[in-house]
């Protein structure tokens, strides 16, 4: 018998927060890898280095039954200089890529939670696909730069369309695909 083909199972709900669990770094970092390393080839065997001694990490984490269940897009936010952040390392899991808000509440919850911290200027290095989709954002190209020899955008949050968050709360997103 032929049941045709299924959709997969996308969970009902995302929390987007930081990091608190040992399993959700753990996670984050791996996927992290599993992005940039084996899937895009940016880095050789793993992509963490200095920054992430003091970098918070951002989740996005799914939800079922109202439990945590697995953890499907990160960021990392760090300051480099007084009042200036950087956000970086944005990845989020293929099967959970064009759910509607993932990317965007991740970018979000990174530019508020710095601008709550006292952030006058919030920078990432942007792959230059994922450009168009940071202007949609707010955010400004400012310059060209490289990523281990890969080409990226420098590109600045409008601070003004983040208002700062300081909650630890997760944001909650429904899940539905983009259309």
């Amino acid at each position: 018998m032929e049941f045709g083909w299924v959709a997969p199972f996308v969970p009902p709900q995302f929390g987007i927060r930081a990091a608190e669990a040992p399993w959700e770094f753990r996670a984050a970092y791996a996927l992290r890898r599993s992005v940039f390393c084996e899937e895009q080839r940016i880095f050789a065997g793993d992509d963490r280095d200095a920054a992430d001694a003091d970098a918070q990490t951002i989740v996005a984490v799914t939800y079922v039954m109202g439990i945590a269940d697995r953890v499907v897009g990160t960021v990392r936010i760090h300051e480099t200089a007084p009042r200036r952040w950087t956000g970086s390392r944005l990845a989020i899991a293929p099967d959970c890529r064009g759910t509607y808000g993932l990317g965007a509440g991740l970018v979000h919850r990174a530019v508020a939670t710095a601008n709550a911290a006292g952030c006058d200027e919030f920078l990432a290095t942007v792959q230059l696909a994922n450009v168009p989709f940071f202007r949609r954002l707010h955010w400004d190209d400012v310059g060209a730069c490289e990523v281990q020899g890969h080409p990226h955008a420098l590109m600045r949050a409008d601070l003004d369309a983040y208002p700062p968050l300081a909650s630890v709360a997760a944001t909650l997103l429904a899940a539905r695909r983009a259309s």
